[in-house]
C-alpha cells in the first residue's frame, strides 16, 4: 500500500493530535491544521518530511478554499476540528448556537465539499467525520451540541450513498468520553442560566466538568482504531469508540424500536385506501 496523504483538521490537541502523530508513525503523510501560528511552526520544525501544518480557522470558508486549493492529492480527509457546548435549549442564544454550528457542521461541510472534486478526480479516497455518540443520542444540557452532530451525521449518511459508486468511502466516528481537553475549563457553555433546569441541563453541566481527566477513552487507541478502519477493505459507515457509546447508542436504538412498535397501527392508519 502506497503512503497516503491525510488532511486532518484541528491537530493541536486531543484526538486530532493523537491521530496526526499515529498516522505519521505508521508511515503516512499528514497535512494538519492549526489556528495558532506558533503551534504550526513548532509542528513543521518537529515533523519535517513526515507532515506539514497549515494555518486554518475552519469557520472561515475563504481560508478553507485557499488551503485546499493549494493541495494536490488527498487520500484521507478527517474532519476533526470542532467545539463542545453545554446549556439547556432555552438558556442558549441563537448567536451561541450559530457559533457551534459554524465549528461543528458548516466547517465540516465546506471542507468536505472542497475536497470531493480532488477525490472524484482520483477515483478514490476516504472521508472520516469525527462525530460523537452525541450525534446519535441526545442528552439534556447537550442539545445544541447534539443538534450540530446530528446534522453532521445526516449529510454524511446521504453523502456516503452518493460517493460510493465513485470509489470514495465515508465513515462516521462516534467517540464517547475521551481524555482530551473537551471537558476542561475552556468548554463553552450558555451564558444564561435558568434555575428551573438545575436538575436536568444543570446537572449535566456539573457532571461533564467533573469527569475531566477521568474519561474512559484513550486518544492513542482511538487513533489506532481509525487507522485500522481506513485500512479495512470494507469499512463500516459508523465506528463507535468506547464502552459508553456502545451503551448510549443501543439505548437510542431500543427507544426508537419501542416507539415504532407502539405506534405501528397508528402509522399504518394514516395512508390512503
Amino acid at each position: 500500500m502506497k503512503n497516503r496523504i491525510w488532511l486532518i483538521t484541528g491537530i493541536s490537541s486531543g484526538l486530532g493530535k493523537a491521530l496526526a502523530r499515529t498516522v505519521m508513525d505508521s508511515g503516512d503523510y499528514v497535512i494538519g491544521t492549526f489556528r495558532n501560528e506558533g503551534q504550526m511552526v513548532q509542528f513543521n520544525e518537529a515533523h519535517a518530511g513526515k507532515g506539514h501544518a497549515v494555518l486554518l480557522d475552519v469557520t472561515s470558508h475563504e481560508q478553507i478554499e485557499q488551503v485546499i486549493a493549494n493541495l494536490d492529492t488527498i487520500d484521507v480527509l478527517v474532519n476533526n476540528a470542532g467545539i463542545g457546548f453545554v446549556g439547556a435549549i432555552e438558556e442558549t442564544s441563537i448567536e451561541e448556537t450559530r457559533r457551534v454550528f459554524e465549528a461543528n457542521f458548516f466547517s465540516a461541510l465546506k471542507v468536505t465539499q472542497e475536497v470531493l472534486p480532488k477525490m472524484r478526480l482520483q477515483g478514490n479516497g476516504h472521508i472520516v467525520q469525527i462525530s460523537s455518540h452525541g450525534g446519535v443520542k441526545a442528552f439534556a444540557g447537550f442539545g445544541i451540541y447534539n443538534a450540530s452532530k446530528f446534522a453532521l451525521e445526516g449529510f454524511s449518511e446521504a453523502l456516503a450513498q452518493e460517493v460510493e459508486p465513485l470509489g470514495i468511502k465515508l465513515t462516521l466516528v462516534e467517540p464517547g468520553p475521551f481524555r482530551t481537553k473537551f471537558a476542561s475549563k475552556g468548554l463553552p457553555e450558555a451564558k444564561k442560566v435558568i434555575y428551573d433546569y438545575a436538575d436536568t441541563a444543570g446537572a449535566f453541566r456539573s457532571k461533564l466538568k467533573g469527569v475531566d481527566g477521568k474519561q474512559e477513552g484513550d486518544p492513542v487507541k482511538a487513533a489506532l482504531a481509525i487507522i485500522d478502519l481506513v485500512n479495512a477493505e470494507k469499512p463500516t459507515l459508523r465506528l463507535p469508540l468506547g464502552k459508553v457509546p456502545l451503551m448510549t447508542i443501543k439505548m437510542k436504538l431500543d427507544s426508537v424500536a419501542a416507539d415504532l412498535q407502539q405506534n405501528a397501527e397508528i402509522a399504518a392508519s394514516t395512508i390512503f385506501k
